[in-house]
């Protein structure tokens, strides 16, 4: 589940949760749940158990300064902000198999601004203009919050700025392995043509060039003539597909030059 989709469950519970004057908040049981990606039964069971035998999570609340009694009202007056902070940790951390993810990017995101003025900026709460009091250390790190809402569009636009940048660089690099493809395909055809002997052709192409008619015989005489001088010279001769006589070969200019001119005397 992204971040943007917990800012979407966020707005749908926004009726589920309230503050008083003093800025303590509190949410309902199914919004507490939807929040923690759990049912609200698993809740309800846990709350319910403080009773009896209390389960792991009760017995966390208790911990905390929550009676059994506290843990039974819950269910129609709402968990208190800190009470959801702990069940949230619970759900992301301490359940075993029951973690959920949804509860551990939930928490993540309240590390930075807190349940309680969560549901203060949720509702728009402002504190009034009063004497401070002495506070909590909780409620000190509560305080130092920002907008969770705000933060969690803010991870989402990052990661979508960091895969449209990701996606760049990819696109330039396929890129620069097309030009060096290309450049490199040039350097060879370039190679091959500009060599120490001159251009190549083939003995039908030489005598276009020239301006001769040439027959096949003749071109094929003069072919093994040309292959004869290059093999005399130390030369590798290229062979090419042509559509009308099979492979033939490439040879220099200046061997062309010499086998036409002793065939003209």
């Amino acid at each position: 589940m992204s971040q943007i989709e917990i800012s979407e469950i966020i707005k749908q519970i926004s009726q589920e949760i309230e503050v008083d004057s003093n800025g303590h908040g509190k949410a309902s049981i199914k919004a507490t749940a939807r929040l923690a990606g759990v049912s609200d039964m698993a809740i309800i069971k846990a709350l319910e158990s403080a009773n009896l035998e209390p389960s792991k999570l009760a017995q966390m609340l208790m911990h905390q300064g929550f009676n059994a009694a506290n843990l039974t009202e819950w269910r129609t007056l709402g968990i208190p902000d800190i009470a959801i902070a702990i069940i949230l940790d619970y759900y992301a951390h301490e359940a075993g198999r029951y973690c959920t993810k949804q509860a551990r990017l939930v928490c993540k995101a309240f590390n930075t601004i807190g349940v309680r003025a969560w549901i203060q900026d949720v509702l728009g709460w402002v504190k009034p203009p009063t004497v401070q009091q002495p506070q909590s250390p909780i409620e000190i790190i509560l305080q130092n919050a920002q907008n969770l809402v705000a933060i969690a569009q803010q991870l989402f636009e990052q990661d979508c700025r960091q895969r449209e940048l990701e996606q760049a660089i990819l696109a330039q690099q396929n890129l620069n392995q097309q030009l060096q493809h290309r450049l490199k395909a040039v350097e060879v055809e370039q190679d091959r043509v500009n060599t120490p002997c001159g251009h190549k052709y083939s003995v039908v192409g030489f005598a276009n060039l020239q301006g001769l008619e040439i027959s096949v015989k003749e071109a094929s005489v003069k072919g093994r003539k040309a292959s004869a001088l290059c093999r005399q010279q130390g030369i590798e001769i290229e062979r090419i597909h042509d559509p009308r006589f099979g492979r033939v070969g490439l040879y220099p200019e200046s061997v062309l030059i010499e086998v036409f001119k002793a065939e003209q005397n």
